[in-house]
């Protein structure tokens, strides 16, 4: 199932993820829910693609990455 928008997105995502980190994280949803069958490879693949760009900090909160 694919987000059309942020407000689509998990609680999980909307609620901790900066807005950037969302659009990241809608996109590789939405690109890998088209190559793979399964809802929870496509939100490996997100997270994963958020991780690239974004890092917890000290106090749990997602920050985009000093590269």
């Amino acid at each position: 199932m694919p987000y059309n928008s942020r407000n689509d997105l998990p609680d999980q995502v909307k609620d901790n993820l900066p807005a950037h980190a969302q659009d990241i994280f809608k996109e590789a949803f939405n690109s890998a829910s088209e190559q793979y069958d399964q809802e929870k490879t496509a939100f490996k693949v997100a997270w994963s693609a958020v991780e690239q760009k974004y890092e917890k900090n000290d106090n749990g909160n997602w920050v985009k990455k000093n590269s």
